[in-house]
Protein backbone atom coordinates (compact mmCIF):
# COMPACT_ATOMS: atom_id res chain seq x y z
CA UNK A 1 0.00 0.00 0.00
CA UNK A 2 1.29 3.47 -0.90
CA UNK A 3 2.25 6.07 1.67
CA UNK A 4 1.72 9.81 1.70
CA UNK A 5 3.76 12.87 2.61
CA UNK A 6 7.50 12.57 3.13
CA UNK A 7 7.43 8.80 2.61
CA UNK A 8 5.27 8.84 -0.55
CA UNK A 9 7.42 6.49 -2.62
CA UNK A 10 5.18 6.72 -5.68
CA UNK A 11 5.44 10.51 -5.76
CA UNK A 12 9.21 10.57 -5.20
CA UNK A 13 9.95 7.83 -7.72
CA UNK A 14 7.70 9.30 -10.41
CA UNK A 15 9.43 12.68 -9.95
CA UNK A 16 12.84 11.06 -10.30
CA UNK A 17 11.70 8.78 -13.12
CA UNK A 18 10.39 11.71 -15.18
CA UNK A 19 13.99 12.96 -15.40
CA UNK A 20 15.45 9.52 -16.07
CA UNK A 21 13.51 7.76 -18.80
CA UNK A 22 16.29 7.27 -21.35
CA UNK A 23 17.98 3.84 -20.94
CA UNK A 24 21.50 5.21 -21.47
CA UNK A 25 20.96 8.01 -18.98
CA UNK A 26 19.58 5.47 -16.50
CA UNK A 27 22.66 3.27 -16.98
CA UNK A 28 24.98 6.26 -16.48
CA UNK A 29 23.26 7.11 -13.21
CA UNK A 30 23.43 3.51 -12.03
CA UNK A 31 27.21 3.67 -12.56
CA UNK A 32 27.89 7.07 -11.02
CA UNK A 33 25.36 7.86 -8.25
CA UNK A 34 26.72 5.52 -5.59
CA UNK A 35 30.37 6.53 -6.22
CA UNK A 36 29.30 10.14 -5.60
CA UNK A 37 27.80 9.09 -2.26
CA UNK A 38 30.83 6.95 -1.42
CA UNK A 39 33.42 9.65 -2.15
CA UNK A 40 31.34 12.22 -0.25
CA UNK A 41 31.60 9.95 2.81
CA UNK A 42 35.30 9.53 2.14
CA UNK A 43 36.07 13.25 2.41
CA UNK A 44 33.63 13.68 5.32
CA UNK A 45 35.77 11.21 7.27
CA UNK A 46 38.04 14.14 8.03
CA UNK A 47 35.32 16.18 9.77
CA UNK A 48 35.46 16.36 13.58
CA UNK A 49 33.57 13.99 15.84
CA UNK A 50 30.03 14.99 16.77
CA UNK A 51 29.69 16.09 20.40
CA UNK A 52 33.13 14.57 21.13
CA UNK A 53 31.76 11.06 20.66
CA UNK A 54 34.43 8.36 20.92
CA UNK A 55 35.62 6.62 17.76
CA UNK A 56 35.13 2.92 17.10
CA UNK A 57 38.11 0.66 16.47
CA UNK A 58 38.01 -2.96 15.36
CA UNK A 59 39.84 -5.47 13.19
CA UNK A 60 38.18 -7.41 10.39
CA UNK A 61 40.09 -10.18 8.61
CA UNK A 62 43.30 -8.68 9.91
CA UNK A 63 42.39 -5.18 8.71
CA UNK A 64 42.34 -2.46 11.35
CA UNK A 65 39.47 0.00 10.89
CA UNK A 66 38.79 3.26 12.76
CA UNK A 67 35.25 4.64 12.49
CA UNK A 68 34.54 8.24 13.47
CA UNK A 69 31.08 9.31 14.62
CA UNK A 70 31.13 12.53 12.62
CA UNK A 71 29.16 14.18 9.80
CA UNK A 72 29.91 11.28 7.47
CA UNK A 73 28.41 8.86 9.98
CA UNK A 74 25.38 11.13 10.48
CA UNK A 75 24.82 11.36 6.71
CA UNK A 76 24.99 7.58 6.29
CA UNK A 77 22.62 7.13 9.25
CA UNK A 78 20.04 9.62 7.93
CA UNK A 79 20.09 8.09 4.46
CA UNK A 80 19.82 4.56 5.87
CA UNK A 81 16.86 5.30 8.15
CA UNK A 82 15.03 7.28 5.47
CA UNK A 83 15.45 4.50 2.89
CA UNK A 84 14.08 1.86 5.27
CA UNK A 85 11.08 4.11 5.95
CA UNK A 86 10.43 4.42 2.20
CA UNK A 87 10.42 0.66 1.66
CA UNK A 88 11.52 -1.94 4.19
CA UNK A 89 12.96 -4.53 1.79
CA UNK A 90 14.75 -2.38 -0.82
CA UNK A 91 15.42 0.24 1.86
CA UNK A 92 17.17 -2.30 4.07
CA UNK A 93 19.44 -3.25 1.18
CA UNK A 94 20.12 0.43 0.49
CA UNK A 95 20.82 0.98 4.20
CA UNK A 96 23.27 -1.94 4.16
CA UNK A 97 25.05 -0.37 1.18
CA UNK A 98 25.19 2.94 3.06
CA UNK A 99 26.82 1.23 6.06
CA UNK A 100 29.27 -0.66 3.84
CA UNK A 101 30.09 2.60 2.05
CA UNK A 102 30.69 4.36 5.37
CA UNK A 103 32.95 1.61 6.76
CA UNK A 104 34.88 1.12 3.51
CA UNK A 105 35.31 4.85 2.84
CA UNK A 106 36.52 5.30 6.43
CA UNK A 107 39.14 2.62 5.94
CA UNK A 108 40.34 4.08 2.62
CA UNK A 109 40.34 7.66 3.97
CA UNK A 110 42.42 6.67 7.00
CA UNK A 111 44.97 5.02 4.69
CA UNK A 112 45.12 7.84 2.13
CA UNK A 113 45.25 10.77 4.54
CA UNK A 114 43.59 14.10 3.81
CA UNK A 115 46.30 15.43 1.46
CA UNK A 116 45.70 12.58 -1.02
CA UNK A 117 42.06 11.84 -0.25
CA UNK A 118 40.70 15.22 -1.32
CA UNK A 119 42.43 14.87 -4.70
CA UNK A 120 40.95 11.40 -5.25
CA UNK A 121 37.51 12.67 -4.22
CA UNK A 122 37.76 15.73 -6.48
CA UNK A 123 38.63 13.64 -9.54
CA UNK A 124 35.92 11.06 -8.78
CA UNK A 125 33.26 13.71 -8.21
CA UNK A 126 34.18 15.58 -11.41
CA UNK A 127 34.08 12.39 -13.49
CA UNK A 128 30.78 11.22 -11.99
CA UNK A 129 29.01 14.57 -12.23
CA UNK A 130 30.28 15.14 -15.77
CA UNK A 131 28.97 11.72 -16.77
CA UNK A 132 25.56 12.49 -15.35
CA UNK A 133 25.30 15.88 -17.03
CA UNK A 134 26.29 14.25 -20.33
CA UNK A 135 23.56 11.66 -19.74
CA UNK A 136 20.98 14.39 -19.30
CA UNK A 137 22.22 16.73 -22.02
CA UNK A 138 22.89 14.23 -24.80
CA UNK A 139 20.58 11.30 -24.07
CA UNK A 140 17.76 12.47 -21.78
CA UNK A 141 17.68 15.95 -23.31
CA UNK A 142 16.32 17.30 -20.05
CA UNK A 143 18.02 19.17 -17.21
CA UNK A 144 18.82 17.09 -14.08
CA UNK A 145 16.25 16.80 -11.30
CA UNK A 146 18.56 18.67 -8.92
CA UNK A 147 17.80 21.91 -10.79
CA UNK A 148 14.13 21.58 -9.80
CA UNK A 149 14.41 19.89 -6.41
CA UNK A 150 17.95 19.89 -5.03
CA UNK A 151 17.23 18.11 -1.73
CA UNK A 152 15.12 15.36 -3.27
CA UNK A 153 17.62 14.75 -6.05
CA UNK A 154 20.54 14.35 -3.63
CA UNK A 155 18.78 12.28 -0.98
CA UNK A 156 16.68 10.09 -3.25
CA UNK A 157 19.18 9.35 -6.04
CA UNK A 158 21.12 6.47 -4.38
CA UNK A 159 17.92 4.71 -3.35
CA UNK A 160 16.19 5.16 -6.67
CA UNK A 161 19.03 3.84 -8.85
CA UNK A 162 19.08 0.78 -6.59
CA UNK A 163 15.29 0.39 -6.77
CA UNK A 164 15.44 0.82 -10.54
CA UNK A 165 18.09 -1.90 -10.77
CA UNK A 166 15.99 -4.23 -8.61
CA UNK A 167 12.98 -3.58 -10.83
CA UNK A 168 14.83 -4.02 -14.12
CA UNK A 169 16.87 -7.10 -13.21
CA UNK A 170 14.65 -8.90 -10.69
CA UNK A 171 11.15 -7.51 -11.30
CA UNK A 172 10.99 -6.24 -7.72
CA UNK A 173 8.04 -4.13 -6.58
CA UNK A 174 7.60 -2.57 -3.13
CA UNK A 175 3.99 -3.75 -3.42
CA UNK A 176 1.85 -5.21 -6.25
CA UNK A 177 0.99 -2.67 -8.93
CA UNK A 178 3.72 -0.21 -7.94
CA UNK A 179 5.50 -0.26 -11.30
CA UNK A 180 2.30 0.26 -13.31
CA UNK A 181 1.16 3.14 -11.10
CA UNK A 182 4.53 4.87 -11.17
CA UNK A 183 4.95 4.33 -14.92
CA UNK A 184 1.62 6.06 -15.55
CA UNK A 185 2.66 8.99 -13.35
CA UNK A 186 6.04 9.26 -15.08
CA UNK A 187 4.40 9.34 -18.52
CA UNK A 188 1.96 12.01 -17.30
CA UNK A 189 4.78 14.15 -15.85
CA UNK A 190 6.86 13.85 -19.03
CA UNK A 191 3.85 14.79 -21.16
CA UNK A 192 3.20 17.80 -18.93
CA UNK A 193 6.85 18.88 -19.22
CA UNK A 194 6.75 18.52 -23.02
CA UNK A 195 3.56 20.61 -23.19
CA UNK A 196 5.15 23.38 -21.12
CA UNK A 197 8.30 23.24 -23.26
CA UNK A 198 6.24 23.46 -26.44
CA UNK A 199 4.30 26.46 -25.13
CA UNK A 200 7.55 28.27 -24.28
CA UNK A 201 8.90 27.60 -27.79
CA UNK A 202 5.71 28.77 -29.49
Amino acid sequence: MGRTGLFDLEKHFSFYGAYHSNPINIAIHMMFVWPIFFTALLILYFTPSLFNLPHIEFSLLGIHIILLLNIGFLLALIYSVFYVCLDVKAGSLAALLCVISWVTSSFIASRLGFSLAWKVVLVAQLVCWTGQFIGHGIFEKRAPALLDNLVQAFIMAPFFVLLEALQNFFGYEPYPGFQAIVHAKIVAEIDEWKDKKQKLIS
